[in-house]
């Protein structure tokens, strides 16, 4: 190996200690005009100043210092590029690895997700993305049922098993690893979520020892298990509360939607610290609305039914209230809808 090209290893795969961390998901679509029609939540207003550190808000509200929502989850990702053709490989590594993290307190739910086309037929497969996409290609995602929760794995012998940090013939294997089937480092991303919804699932994933077992053999990827689709805001600090707001007061009936699994609207926290978390840049959205269903069969059946309209602002009225103008962007740039199939999936028994 080239000595000039050990620096840049360590710091990929020590940035990759922070894969296990787990993201990201309801609408795609822009918030309609009519959206206040019955409650999304019954989440209540939570001060920016509290103590705890595991019930304080990530972000601070500069609307007069009003309160933002209260976080009713805690999600944690790492954002990875995959090299062209190492698909299968990726996988096969997150298939195999060691994890108790089923068993651990305050978990809740697990899945790989892979980046997917809406525009494919058979929504499957990837292709290399540029490097200037901070999302990559693949997303770990973890939902945690508090920040505390997610904190004590991190910094418990669990983590260490789950990224070869037993031994140091083990870390550097890892790190080898990694450097082959990685396109840059890996990118930790950490959220508060909000509004949470989930159902409690008819049967869940077997796992043994706190982790999945499935059969993966490096030449194809593994089979999708859900559909991920996120929408992307880039909401700027003064304009967050009312952007939450929205949110709360929207229309929902995600729960009765078939094969509806679990929403967050999630809150970039920006305050996270720990290795390999740097500065989130202009390029990255501060808010991402986060539905997780059971397949593409089911998002496809919820975007084209009533649900859908209602959430939206067209879901019919009278004619004056079809009239009204839609209400005034509170984001620095249009959305940006984002896409992906789930796989490794892992979840207690309540759900998400």
């Amino acid at each position: 190996m080239n000595r000039s090209a050990i620096p840049s290893l360590v710091n990929c795969l020590l940035l990759l200690l922070l894969a296990g961390c787990g993201t990201v998901v309801q609408s795609f679509s822009v918030i309609g005009p009519n959206a206040a029609a019955k409650p999304f939540s019954s989440t209540q207003l939570y001060s920016t100043t509290a103590a705890s550190n595991d019930a304080a808000t990530s972000v601070s509200a500069t609307n007069n210092d009003k309160e933002l929502l209260k976080r009713d989850r805690y999600v944690a990702t790492n954002r990875f590029t995959v090299r062209p053709g190492s698909s299968a490989k990726f996988e096969k590594r997150w298939a195999d690895r060691s994890s108790r993290l089923a068993s651990l307190e305050g978990f809740k739910y697990f899945h790989l997700m892979r980046r997917v086309s809406v525009d494919d037929e058979v929504n499957s497969g990837i292709d290399p993305l540029a490097n200037t996409d901070p999302f990559g290609n693949y997303v770990s995602f973890t939902i945690w049922a508090e920040k505390k929760h997610f904190n004590a794995w991190r910094t418990g012998e669990a983590f260490k098993e789950a990224h070869g940090g037993t031994s140091l013939f083990a870390f550097v294997t890892t790190m080898v690893s990694s450097a082959m089937v990685l396109k840059g480092a890996p990118k930790p991303a950490f959220y508060d979520g909000l509004l949470h919804q989930s159902i409690v699932p008819e049967s869940i994933p077997e796992t043994v020892d706190g982790w999945r077992k499935v059969e993966a053999n490096g030449v194809d990827i593994l089979p999708a298990e859900c559909f991920v689709a996120c929408n992307q805001f880039f909401v700027p600090p003064s304009n967050a509360f009312e952007f939450e707001q929205r949110w709360k007061n929207r229309t929902s009936q995600l729960k009765e939607c078939d094969g509806f699994v679990s929403f967050s609207l999630l809150r970039r926290d920006v305050k996270a610290k720990g290795h390999g978390i740097a500065p989130m840049g202009e390029e990255e959205p501060t808010y991402m609305s986060c539905t997780i269903w059971r397949d593409r069969a089911a998002f496809d059946g919820w975007k084209s039914g009533m649900a859908f309209k209602e959430a939206h602002g067209s879901g019919g009225g009278d004619g004056e209230e079809k009239k009204q103008q839609p209400p005034t962007p509170l984001w620095s740039k249009p959305p940006v809808p984002v896409f992906y199939e789930g796989t490794l999936v892992i979840s207690s028994a309540e759900g998400a």
